[in-house]
């Protein structure tokens, strides 16, 4: 069991049965991941964002700790859960910094090509997540797949594997929720 995923999901299923010890076990496998994945999120955001990465992680890892519902399937599904709860905590920190400015506007967001959307303040972030929160009305999968690319930074590949579909129906659907979002947040931008 020297495969860094069997040893996570083994940790995981720990976790799971109630093994509060599990955890400190998990964080040597799970940290550097974390971390680079909140780096990520936050170097996509406006130059001196006050949230920063090891701040991001621990409050993630908090949260994912203790996750009482959640049936771990293993390392894919650990961090796209991740991806989920780092979401939360940002868009709350963006409501909350948009909250103290009283009346700050939102900006387009820009859909690029690549792989994500590259939000650049918390308005932005915040447009993102209003039009995830339509989209989830309208088709839950396409918003859990815009949730795990743009918020989790998951390839197409750990995308399919942490939903359970194929890698065609996610690029299918990615494709077109690309198109969608492009339009939501061309709409929702100030004149």
């Amino acid at each position: 069991m020297d495969d860094p995923s069997s040893q996570t999901t083994a940790i995981l299923q720990a976790v799971e049965a109630g093994d509060r010890a599990a955890v400190d076990r998990l964080v040597p496998l799970v940290y550097t991941e974390l971390r680079a994945l909140a780096a990520s999120h936050l170097q996509r955001e406006s130059p001196g964002h006050t949230l920063q990465p090891t701040a991001l992680v621990h409050e993630a890892f908090l949260k994912l700790a203790d996750q009482q519902r959640v049936h771990w399937q293993g390392r894919t599904h650990f961090f796209a859960v991740g991806a989920q709860i780092m979401r939360r905590i940002l868009v709350d920190h963006a409501r909350a910094k948009k909250t103290a400015r009283r009346g700050a506007g939102r900006l387009r967001v820009p859909i690029e090509e690549g792989v994500t959307v590259s939000p650049r303040s918390e308005e932005d972030v915040l447009a993102v997540d209003e039009a995830l929160e339509r989209l989830a009305q309208i088709d839950g999968r396409q918003a859990r797949i815009v949730e795990l690319r743009f918020f989790g930074g998951l390839s197409v590949d750990e995308v399919a594997e942490a939903m359970g579909i194929s890698k065609r129906t996610v690029e299918r659907e990615w494709t077109a929720v690309r198109a969608w979002l492009r339009r939501e947040l061309a709409e929702d931008a100030p004149p």
